[in-house]
Formats: structure tokens, C-alpha cells, sequence
């Protein structure tokens, strides 16, 4: 039985509790874990899902030879696609957009928003290095005539723009773009378009099992007192308080 089914399970077996609190021992609840299956082949696919959509491809060639598990895309673009991300992360947007191209020049031809976003980058990096002049002139030849077809896209523009505005740019509302939490926020949108391109899925499936497990459990908790996981790093089952 997969975990999709397994965590589908839990959630019908929550609906069908009585309203009232039920105590369940941890004897009990070991034993209902203990019931259900999970194939190891299974749980080696999310690892190798996890560490391609992650990009890990050290990690994903050492699982495979250890497993025995097959990833489903060639793990060599892998390395091609992580170049991409770290040109994104370290300001160096024209060298992504280059390798972007060189990977699959569809991908920006399809999609306007992230081209948008990478140029808009590119402006952001002109203004940290203090190029005012050259920010000016590519805000003006190169977003703003997207601005002009896009009302999302000249309200970005304007929010960009107004870092010029300010000599102490700390007082600026809009001062998080010049975060490097803005460089990852854009490398994580060209990462999910590549994947996508590539017909895998832009987002591991192991965090949202997770997300499923935490909800399931904030159900169960209305219903029942039981041994629950409160740290998924151990995963550990903590007795209930009753």
C-alpha cells in the first residue's frame, strides 16, 4: 500500500470516530502501525524523488547505486539545472538566462512571468551594485514595454523602481527585494519551470506526505488521544496526555 492510501486511510478512519475523545494506548497504536505495509521500493522512490526535485545529484548517483533506484529523468540535467539555480542565487541572472536557453529555450518563450522575473532580477542586481544609470535605461527599454501589456507586471516594475528612490535604502518599504531571500525566491521559480519542462514534478513528494501527516494528525486530535509524532526529524511517538 502506498502512503497516498495510507494517509487517505487515516483521514476515513478519523471521519468514522465517534464524537467523543477515544483513549487509544500506545500498545494499540503500535499495533495499527505495525498492520500496515509499506514497501521498501516504495519509500526508495520518494528518497530518489526527493533528491532530484532537490537537485542533490551526488546524493541521488550514490542512493541509486546503493538501491537499486532508478531516478525517472537523466540525473546529468540535473547538474545542468543547479547551474542555473546558483547563477540565479548569485546574482548572475544573465548567465542563467543564457543556460536556460542553452537548455530549452521554450521555456521562456512560454513563459512570460518568468522571464519577467529574471529581468526584473537583473534590475534589482544593477541597482545592489549601485549602476543607477544602466538600472534606469533597462528598466525603461526592457520592462517597461512589459509593464505597458501586463498591469501585474508594472505594478512589480513600479515596486522595483521605487529602491531608486531612496538614498538609505533601508527606508524604503520595498527593501526586501534587495534580500537574498528574493534571489532564492526567483532561482526556486526557474527551478520549477525546468522541471515542469522536463515533465517531472516542480515539488518533492516527501514534504507533502508529511503535510498530510501533520493534518491528519490535527484531526485525530478532536477525536482521540493517542501517541502522536511531534518531531518528524525522529519521528519518535510521544504518548498521549490523558
Amino acid at each position: 500500500m502506498s502512503l497516498f492510501w495510507i494517509v487517505i486511510r487515516q483521514l476515513a478512519e478519523i471521519e468514522a470516530m465517534a464524537a467523543s475523545k477515544k483513549v487509544i494506548t500506545r500498545e494499540e497504536w503500535e499495533k495499527k502501525l505495525s498492520d500496515v505495509k509499506i514497501k521498501k521500493e516504495d519509500m526508495n522512490k520518494l528518497v530518489m524523488n526527493f533528491l532530484v526535485t532537490e537537485g542533490y545529484v551526488a546524493a541521488a548517483e550514490e542512493f541509486r547505486k546503493e538501491s537499486g533506484t532508478e531516478p525517472d529523468i537523466d540525473l546529468a540535467t540535473i547538474t545542468d539545472r543547479m547551474a542555473v539555480k546558483t547563477a540565479v542565487q548569485n546574482g548572475n541572472v544573465e548567465d542563467a538566462i543564457e543556460k536556460v536557453n542553452d537548455l530549452n529555450p521554450e521555456i521562456l518563450d512560454t513563459n512570460p512571468q518568468l522571464f519577467f522575473h529574471l529581468q526584473q532580477q537583473r534590475l534589482i542586481e544593477l541597482i545592489r551594485n549601485g549602476k543607477i544609470e544602466e538600472a534606469l535605461e533597462f528598466a525603461q527599454e526592457e520592462l517597461a514595454p512589459r509593464g505597458e501589456e501586463n498591469q501585474g507586471f508594472l505594478e512589480e516594475l513600479e515596486q522595483t523602481v521605487a529602491l531608486l528612490a531612496f538614498d538609505d535604502v533601508t527606508e524604503c518599504p520595498v527593501k526586501d527585494l534587495l534580500d537574498i531571500s528574493q534571489r532564492l525566491k526567483t532561482a526556486s521559480e526557474v527551478n520549477a519551470a525546468i522541471l515542469t519542462s522536463q515533465s517531472h514534478e516542480k515539488d518533492p513528494k516527501l514534504p507533502s506526505l508529511l503535510k498530510m501527516l501533520i493534518r491528519s494528525q490535527n484531526l485525530l486530535d478532536e477525536k482521540a488521544a493517542y501517541p502522536r509524532v511531534t518531531d518528524l526529524s525522529t519521528a519518535i511517538l510521544e504518548d498521549p496526555a490523558v
